[in-house]
């Protein structure tokens, strides 16, 4: 799908001395005024939303502050992701840097499952603890927050997850929440737990400093924690836009000169040491590292990288998540296999089902969820993946844009034993005698609110242009755009009726890419076409085609060079030359 070009673009763009073509960018993303565009084209620090607007949170700082000062035992309760990873790290150095004494409690995936448990509740209080702070979880949580309430235990809860809308929610000291409480709305609903935990940690700072500004000290540990919350904002994919954009592309920038030595340890086990980092290193590189201990061990040792480790014990725990990291990727291959040899087997696609619900014994519950990205991408519908093991299951599933998962498990939950989530990823455990019925009102429901439409892998063009306005220039200027994800795609440009101007080449170590030259009037510029080896036959030289293409430079033995990354194409007859 090709955008409309705007007739506005030119305009805006002379008045911001772009390019063009930059206009019609910037106009995608609804923003029409020069003032607008070049405050997103330079993000500030200064345009992060004031802390004390979060619900919930000036109660909860004004709380850790007197623990602080007081020397109470606080406690932090994480998950086992990359967010509550992050989230944990991030609340654990600010109280330390202010004075406090601290400690944190993941849970384990397998063994204690998502979220805030009540037996967990009671050991932190055994071991001295007088307050409890949630990261990452716990809005549903109304048992364990009775417990604490029982005990004479503060509980604050901070979380970005949906709860059972019109339920109760948890009797607490206070709730951290953007989408929470009946005063004004925060102007940022999307935060992820690393974003509440960092506005929580700047909240706690101008409480111990008695002003809205923070000591100078503290102020560095903020700006510092940022590559912290850009991670957990990347891996949870929420929206890159507004606040989450600004954490995001000052902490990709400050991950690459970070003074924590967890971060350093993990940017050299991925062999990044040194590079300038964006969101795909983030998303396929750094994350994946992290989420695997979580997910094929106990994510407390991410966590303990991430804060009080020394150097050598940071550096040998990221090296064990690199091999953690292989043992995830080949069970996720072979899970993956099973998962469409069911998928033939029950004529998921044949049928029409507009959802798909796999269960198998014993699949590793720190993995299925992977799987299930998997099975969207490859599917282009709702995904659920349940692992079943001594008569419960445990299940984790991935959407598409439009069906909001965390609702469409509420409806169904009269089948569920427990449920939680979001729009695009939730989680569920159910009996394994239930499976049948739900999988059936879960389909029901796909059916219902599911059109065919959404099941159509789309690609949005947004702009159409040629291979001579493709400028190293352009691409720098394109690139501020970013941090590309979740709601800030990655332009894809249109380039119509290019010529292959000599047979295209198979590259790669195993042959699985296609390399092609094209030309277009007396321009001429060099494609890379990832995982298309087997179109060679079909893209002879002389062929015309449409092209849709990410520019990018290519440095290559010291030389750079603007290079098309092909998505997809088209063959032009000769009728619409």
């Amino acid at each position: 799908m090709l955008t409309e070009p705007n007739p506005a673009a030119a305009e805006l763009a002379a008045r911001l001395k772009l390019p063009p073509l930059m206009g019609q960018l910037l106009l995608n993303r609804n923003l029409t005024e020069a003032a607008a565009c070049a405050a997103f084209l330079r993000p500030s620090l200064s345009s992060l939303h004031d802390p004390a607007t979060l619900p919930g949170l000036p109660a909860a700082s004004a709380r850790i502050a007197k623990a602080i000062g007081d020397k109470e035992r606080i406690v932090i309760y994480g998950d086992y992701d990359v967010d509550g990873i992050t989230a944990t790290a991030i609340l654990w150095h600010a109280i330390r840097i202010l004075g406090g004494d601290v400690g944190y409690y993941i849970p384990h995936r397998i063994e204690e499952g998502y979220g805030l448990n009540s037996e967990a509740i009671a050991q932190i209080i055994g071991e001295g603890a007088k307050l409890i702070v949630t990261v990452d979880c716990g809005i549903t949580a109304l048992e364990p927050a009775r417990i604490a309430r029982q005990h004479g235990i503060d509980l604050i809860i901070t979380d970005h997850h949906q709860w059972h809308e019109g339920g109760s929610l948890p009797d607490c000291q206070a709730i951290v929440h953007p989408r929470v409480g009946d005063g004004p709305a925060y102007a940022n609903p999307n935060l992820c737990g690393a974003g509440v935990a960092f506005k929580l940690a700047w909240g706690i700072g101008q409480q111990m400093s008695g002003a809205a500004k923070v000591s100078q000290t503290f102020r560095q540990f903020l700006i510092e924690a940022t590559a912290l919350a850009a991670l957990g904002t990347i891996a949870d994919v929420v929206p890159l836009v507004g606040e989450n954009r600004v954490l995001a592309h000052f902490g990709l920038s400050g991950l690459c000169n970070s003074q924590l030595i967890g971060i350093q340890a993990l940017i050299a086990s991925a062999g990044l040491t040194g590079q300038k980092l964006d969101s795909f290193h983030v998303g396929f590189l750094l994350a994946p590292r992290l989420n695997a201990c979580g997910r094929m061990g106990h994510a407390q040792l991410a966590v303990r990288m991430l804060t009080d480790a020394a150097q050598a014990e940071a550096y040998q725990t990221a090296n064990y998540l690199e091999t953690q990291n292989r043992a995830r990727q080949a069970l996720e291959r072979d899970i993956f296999r099973q998962a469409m040899e069911q998928v033939e087997q029950d004529g998921i696609e044949r049928d029409g089902k507009r959802a798909v619900v796999l269960a198998a014994e014993k699949w590793h519950a720190g993995v299925i969820g992977i799987v299930a990205s998997r099975l969207v991408e490859r599917l282009c519908r709702p995904a659920l993946m349940i692992s079943l093991n001594n008569g419960h299951g445990q299940g984790s599933g991935r959407s598409i844009p439009g069906f909001h998962l965390s609702r469409a498990l509420q409806n169904c939950s009269q089948f569920l034993e427990a449920h939680g989530g979001h729009e695009m990823a939730a989680g569920l455990k159910l009996a394994t005698e239930n499976l049948p019925r739900f999988r059936e009102a879960f389909y029901e429901y796909a059916m219902e609110h599911v059109t065919p439409e959404m099941m159509l892998p789309q690609l949005f063009l947004e702009a159409e242009a040629e291979i001579g306005q493709i400028s190293e220039a352009l691409v720098s200027d394109m690139a501020r755009l970013g941090p590309f994800g979740h709601g800030n795609r990655r332009p894809l440009l249109c380039v119509k009726g290019v010529e292959i101007a000599a047979e295209p080449r198979v590259v790669g170590k195993s042959g699985e890419h296609l390399q092609m030259t094209v030309t277009q009037g007396r321009s001429r510029m060099k494609c890379i076409a990832f995982g298309h080896a087997s179109a060679k036959d079909r893209l002879g030289a002389g062929t015309r085609v449409d092209l849709a293409v990410e520019p990018c430079v290519n440095e290559f033995n010291g030389r750079r060079s603007v290079e098309l990354e092909v998505k997809d194409w088209k063959e032009v007859s000769s009728s619409e030359w």
